[in-house]
């Protein structure tokens, strides 16, 4: 096989594996997003039912995600990520089957935090980094937040439809059989690349310790946690801000986010592929900037309709680019070993901001009004913007594609083999794509070694 082939073969497999994942993610969360519209109306028909606990059954997905992403992500590194994606689906698909059976609220918050428990956000994110390479990594990240961003949207606008022909039982019926669709797509096409670093045996202690001291990883959770608490905090104030100070009627609510997310979207593109040409930490500083700039226009919008979807348009533009960079980055700046588990922290980070952003600013909303939400929010990512600007740089590893056809149940003595070279920190083996995937130090690598090993030149990508 070829340089050129190797090359051409990468981004066949790049793009079925991100295009999988996105759709795995994309059928999960539509499942969840549209109960969201409709659940404070049809939940309080339950038995049992009342604001507090319509609000626990709410909640308890996130708090179960928040706490679970960890330890997911964590035996991801271990047992692989395709095991752990697949057991995640099935946790989802049974919460859905409680919850849809269920004649009391309580039995629909045990429903609810068993979907929860099915944490593989951290995972999915981990094996998009695994299996695409650097220079196509910040885009396949955009793809699944895209495809989250694209199931939110379609949820807010079918959900309240389809709950008045299936009522809540037929939603949680449906959330289950989409995690079963998504069971199928994880099987035919994702892959179970076998995936080794020099570290991967690190104890629990010393490899959490790790993570946690990285100056760049606390920087980078630290603003997954801020995104989350402004987004969950405004999302406490807008809804009610269209309805009763802008007059939107209800109905109206999904076609602006509509277009301010397809907007957002499209303006969105020329910035990542601006952050794979001038790097993604001065595009990540444009993008903190641009959330801070749309959370004072929110404060200062007073009853301007037009005024409103300036400011959301700007937030969603900032916000969506901040999705697919995060990650992107926490992938690149994990070291070697201990990538699952350093997306666990990340997820936890963000989803422990989705409880802290919803509570703080419903207190600040009863108690000060929604400007001192926009700006309390604002003053957060002022902070924020602080720590991009100290943000130390990422580590300098290449990567290369090693074409290597080899049989797939050989693929764990071919990874073993390429760890022995000098140099080489991480290998992943493709048997099906005939590639191996390695990160290495540019300055210590055995480029003669791996060539022998392949037979071929080494494409570096």
């Amino acid at each position: 096989m070829s340089t050129s082939s190797s090359r051409s073969t990468l981004v066949r497999t790049e793009i079925r594996v991100t295009g999988a994942l996105a759709s795995i993610f994309a059928l999960r969360m539509f499942g969840l997003f549209m109960i969201l519209p409709v659940f404070a109306v049809f939940g309080a028909a339950l038995p049992g039912a009342t604001p507090f606990l319509i609000g626990l059954a709410v909640g308890a997905y996130g708090l179960m995600q928040a706490l679970l992403q960890l330890p997911f992500g964590m035996l991801s590194d271990r047992f692989g990520r395709k095991p752990l994606i697949l057991a995640g689906l099935v946790l989802f698909a049974c919460g859905g089957v409680v919850a849809a059976t269920a004649e009391t609220i309580q039995g629909v918050i045990l429903g609810r935090a068993l979907q929860g428990a099915g944490a593989v956000a951290a995972v999915i994110m981990a094996l998009v980094a695994d299996v695409v390479s650097e220079q196509h990594r910040t885009r396949a990240m955009a793809a699944v937040g895209m495809s989250v961003g694209g199931a939110f949207v379609l949820a807010l606008i079918l959900g309240p439809l389809l709950a008045t022909w299936l009522a809540l039982s037929g939603l949680f019926w449906l959330s289950s059989l989409l995690a079963v669709g998504g069971l199928l797509v994880a099987l035919a096409w994702v892959p179970n690349p076998a995936v080794r670093v020099r570290e991967a045996q690190l104890p629990l202690g010393p490899r959490l310790l790790r993570i946690l001291k990285d100056p760049l990883l606390l920087r980078l959770n630290s603003g997954i946690f801020v995104l989350h608490a402004v987004l969950t905090a405004c999302f406490v104030v807008v809804p009610g801000l269209l309805s009763e100070r802008l007059g939107l009627p209800l109905a109206r609510h999904s076609l602006l986010y509509l277009v301010v997310f397809l907007a957002s979207f499209v303006a969105m593109v020329p910035l990542i592929i601006a952050s794979e040409r001038r790097g993604l930490r001065p595009v990540m500083a444009l993008a903190v900037l641009l959330l801070g700039v749309a959370l004072v226009l929110l404060a200062l919008a007073g009853d301007r309709l037009w005024w409103f979807g300036l400011a959301l348009f700007v937030f969603f533009t900032g916000f969506n680019l901040l999705e697919a960079l995060l990650p992107s980055l926490v992938g690149r700046a994990a070291p070697v070993g201990t990538r699952g588990t350093a997306l666990g922290i990340y997820s936890s980070s963000q989803f422990l901001g989705v409880f802290v952003g919803g509570g703080l600013g419903g207190w600040l909303l009863q108690q000060y009004g929604p400007e001192t939400v926009f700006l309390a929010a604002a003053a957060l990512t002022a902070g924020w913007l602080l720590l991009v600007f100290g943000m130390p740089p990422l580590a300098k590893l290449d990567n290369r594609v090693l074409p290597l056809v080899v049989a797939a149940d050989e693929a764990d003595r071919w990874v073993n083999e390429l760890l022995a070279v000098d140099g080489v920190l991480e290998a992943v083996v493709l048997p099906e794509a005939g590639i191996a995937l390695l990160k290495v130090d540019p300055a210590s690598v055995d480029e003669a070694a791996l060539t022998r090993l392949s037979g071929d030149v080494v494409a570096q990508v």
